[in-house]
């Protein structure tokens, strides 16, 4: 399937549904393949590209087509990831503060054996949130550099 069909695809598929949840999910694809389209490519990286969108059977009819697509888009994003480093915006962010507010916790149950241990558990969520933040906004702001945010 090349960028283009899979294009069109999606932005039919988006006109018909009238379920928000899934126009994210597609509005998220045409999004991708857009941002694809403008980057300069070589020939054998966009034959890679599609060969990719070939094996995800996207013109398949499942049951759930929410979960299908979606679990495709993981499957699709994860690919370009791997393969040209291209990651979406926000991704080092999101990334960052999920992981700063889970040993944020851990910091905050040693600090509550100290202290009070509620106020402990939420200041170590606060630290942890912002430190990952901070972190993720630093990260992001090298890969904008590099060009390799879609």
């Amino acid at each position: 399937m090349t960028l283009n069909n899979a294009l069109n695809f999606f932005e039919s598929l988006k006109s018909e549904t009238t379920n928000k949840s899934e126009i994210k999910v597609y509005g998220k694809f045409i999004y991708n393949l857009t941002a694809l389209q403008h980057r300069g490519f070589s020939n054998d990286e966009i034959q890679a590209l599609e060969m990719e969108l070939d094996r995800l059977n996207l013109n398949s009819n499942p049951g759930n087509r929410k979960k299908f697509f979606k679990k495709a888009l993981g499957k699709f994003e994860t690919y370009l990831k791997d393969t040209f480093s291209l990651i979406s915006k926000g991704y080092y962010t999101n990334l960052s503060v999920s992981l700063g507010i889970l040993f944020g916790v851990v910091l905050g149950v040693l600090i509550g054996e100290r202290f009070e241990r509620s106020l402990g558990i939420s200041f170590g969520i606060c630290i942890g949130l912002f430190i990952g933040a901070y972190i993720g906004r630093r990260m992001d702001a090298q890969a904008k550099a590099a060009g390799n945010i879609l």
